[in-house]
């Protein structure tokens, strides 16, 4: 139980050293065996998270399963889960099995292409488990070379382009943010985010380089860390390279960017910008709130206007992201509660729909939506996941996406509710993208010679999407399940702002 993290973090790496060194050539076989070595691993991690959650303490909000000592004598490597990473570990553990099991059709460079994969596996991993400012940010910044690689090798043919444009985007914020942890490192004289959590910065005006500064410290601090956090989230107006990236990216790059990379800019708010910058996170309230409402409105109406179904998906994920941050800055219980249970949810529905998009494109070449219709005469069960990602989507009752957008709502009500109102319209704008994308594709009458002989889910796909469905349904009815976990953590967070 003492190194458990550290197991889980470096065992998807321990399976990419495994292929490297002992998956020889690049024949049909040794592919075969490439999958085979990731698959487990991948199922190893998962059963090990499970294992971990059984043992974590649900009434304890603070830190547990800590590791610590010092590394070569000066770095300090600290790793410790709460109710909130556990979460998003669980949620990078569950993903991954599925990644690579709907890879199993990838011919091109196999080897490399589960390598890279695996390694962002310990990466995102790492993210969520590090207590150490520097050792945060190596895995943080790490994970944009496999991406990186993954778009740019993988991807389609302006794979490039959007490969360079994440790149760019995602590490001129993380630079902000390295400055600002070298200045908090030079003020507190420490690295340790146990001791930053209790550690206040200025807020007060101060004199910088011998010049008067409207703001403190905490401000700047604040604005390092936003900028990184509202590209990787992302947020407007900083969310353009993220329909680039999905479009360009494989299937099994758009899942992991959708349900796992995106949350990382959440977990970053919760776990440095509002404990650590609380009185510059309340002054900038309003500004968060504003680009989150914008971000809601503008890129559901950017997503109705699209013929590709990638695009209409990515578009989604910044408004329902938009949620996220509204919860996180309304300070209340409900409101970080339902951000929380957003990333969860968006992760299993977003995974989903990237899914289903990328079956019909492995079969057809078309991600056009006027290419299709009529397909629930021949993919009934298509037809039915599909549907269930869909009502997810746009919050139906009874799903996982309404539990999270009815609690953010209501947390962002209880701070101002002409900003709820506007947010609301999200919600209706939501149904009318994702309803329109499913009726110009499963019904009517299937009179495209293109698609008639399209198959139905094959067993392996069934296995990819129907956990995710089993997920959407019964965590839209029986919430508390996850509710438990993360609260106690998130209520430990409110009390420390007050």
């Amino acid at each position: 139980m003492t190194f458990i993290l550290s197991l889980i973090t470096f065992l998807p790496l321990l399976g990419a050293a495994i292929i490297s060194l002992f998956v020889q050539g690049s024949d049909l076989r040794a592919s075969e065996n490439a999958k085979r070595v990731s698959l487990v691993t991948s199922l190893f991690v998962f059963f090990l998270s499970i294992f971990l959650l059984s043992q974590f303490d649900y009434t304890n909000a603070g830190f547990q399963f800590v590791e610590e000592f010092l590394w070569l004598g000066f770095f300090n490597y600290k790793l410790g889960i709460d109710g909130i990473s556990i979460s998003l570990v669980l949620l990078t553990a569950s993903i991954m099995p599925i990644v690579f099991l709907s890879s199993w059709g990838i011919n091109k460079r196999v080897k490399e292409f589960l390598i890279a994969f695996l390694l962002l596996e310990t990466l995102m991993i790492g993210v969520f488990v590090s207590l150490d400012l520097f050792l945060f940010y190596v895995f943080f910044e790490a994970g944009l070379i496999p991406m990186f690689l993954i778009i740019g090798i993988w991807g389609g043919k302006d794979r490039v382009f959007a490969s360079f444009k994440f790149f760019l985007y995602t590490l001129l914020g993380s630079i902000l943010m390295l400055i600002a942890m070298i200045v908090m490192w030079d003020v507190s004289g420490t690295t340790d985010i146990t001791k930053l959590l209790n550690f206040k910065f200025d807020h007060k005006p101060m004199y910088f380089l011998g010049i008067f500064m409207p703001v403190g410290m905490q401000t700047f601090l604040w604005l390092a860390f936003f900028a990184s956090f509202a590209v990787k989230l992302p947020m407007f107006p900083l969310h353009t390279w993220l329909p680039d990236a999905h479009v360009q990216a494989p299937t099994a790059g758009s899942v992991v960017l959708a349900a796992i990379l995106l949350k990382m800019g959440g977990y970053g708010f919760l776990r440095f910008s509002l404990p650590m910058f609380y009185e510059a996170s309340l002054y900038f309230q309003n500004f968060v709130f504003l680009l989150s409402i914008i971000a809601i409105v503008y890129t559901s109406l950017i997503a109705l206007a699209q013929t590709d179904m990638k695009k209409l998906i990515a578009y989604s994920s910044v408004a329902h992201m938009g949620f996220v941050t509204v919860g996180v800055f309304s300070f209340n219980q409900q409101g970080l509660d339902g951000a929380v249970f957003q990333m969860l949810s968006h992760g299993f529905i977003s995974a989903g729909l990237f899914l289903v998009v990328g079956v019909i494109y492995e079969r057809t070449g078309s991600r056009d939506i006027s290419s299709f219709g009529g397909l629930t005469n021949n993919m009934p069960s298509y037809a039915f996941v599909f549907m269930i990602f869909t009502l997810g989507n746009i919050g139906l009752p009874g799903t996982s996406g309404f539990i999270g957008e009815f609690l953010t709502l209501i947390g962002l009500f209880n701070e101002n509710y002409i900003y709820a109102a506007i947010a609301a319209l999200g919600v209706i704008l939501s149904a009318c993208y994702a309803l329109f994308l499913y009726k110009r594709m499963m019904f009517g009458d299937l009179i495209k010679e293109s698609i008639k002989r399209i198959a139905d889910l094959s067993l392996r796909e069934k296995f990819c999407l129907y956990p995710f469905v089993i997920l959407i349904i019964f965590l839209g009815f029986y919430p508390v399940i996850v509710l438990d976990v993360f609260s106690p953590s998130l209520e430990l967070l409110i009390e420390g702002l007050e």
